[in-house]
């Protein structure tokens, strides 16, 4: 058993990825980003699909296709196709944004 919300370092000097569950067919991670951001010269580009929810805090999603951003504040998800390529492009500098991402096949 474990908790999202928990064991959270008081400070967050880079993102915290954490694997919860892995398998050969899925992958559940929880992401800890407090005023993080992809740089500006970085796509995500994932072989595999990837729901994505904010479970605490909230951030901005850039995608490339059409350049739209999508605001995703708590209990928002999105999923996210393989090789659409996206950016986290803001998160909350003042709290932390917790994640629990999903990459499938």
């Amino acid at each position: 058993m474990g908790s999202l919300l928990t064991d959270i370092p008081s400070t967050l000097p880079t993102e915290i990825f954490q694997d919860l569950v892995k398998t050969d067919s899925i992958r559940i991670e929880r992401i800890i980003s407090k005023g993080h951001s992809t740089p500006d010269s970085d796509w995500y580009d994932q072989t595999e699909n990837e729901w994505v929810l904010v479970v605490k805090g909230e951030a901005k999603i850039l995608f490339e296709k059409g350049m739209k951003e999508q605001h995703l504040k708590e209990g928002d998800y999105v999923n996210i196709p393989a090789h659409q390529r996206h950016k986290v492009s803001w998160t909350h500098p003042a709290e932390e944004t917790i994640w629990l991402a999903v990459f499938y096949s």
